[in-house]
């Protein structure tokens, strides 16, 4: 059983370290997206979450106060927040200077230094 697992491990054991093509800019922004979008659901889970523990923690206050006893104080607990509706703002491309990219050169001034023809530079054309 062993050399079976060692053998299959080793065929599909390649394809795990494939690297994969850097993300287009499209996929990388819905990327971005995505995550965005699912730290906000978080927000939203808990801040239900955090609404129902009070409502439970208020019912069972209510219940003691009903039998008779005296319920115990309340635990002060931070205030439930609302993270409102989602809305993604995508960052701003970089300008060219401020992501680090040469700046395009400057326009010619003078013809270059050394005459290059397209006979010198290819060759006389060859008859057949």
């Amino acid at each position: 059983m062993t050399p079976f697992v060692l053998l299959v491990a080793a065929t599909f054991g390649g394809a795990a370290l494939a690297k994969l093509p850097p993300p287009t800019p499209e996929a990388k922004a819905k990327t971005d997206e995505t995550a965005a979008r699912t730290a906000w659901s978080d927000k939203v889970a808990a801040y239900q979450l955090c609404q129902s523990m009070d409502r439970t923690a208020e019912a069972y206050r209510a219940r003691v106060r009903s039998i008779g006893k005296e319920a115990p104080p309340a635990e002060a607990t931070p205030p439930c927040t609302d993270p409102g509706p989602f809305s993604y703002t995508p960052p701003s491309a970089k300008p060219l200077e401020a992501s680090e990219a040469h700046s395009p050169a400057g326009n010619a001034t003078s013809p270059p230094s050394t005459p290059a023809h397209a006979v010198d530079v290819t060759g006389p054309k060859r008859s057949p």
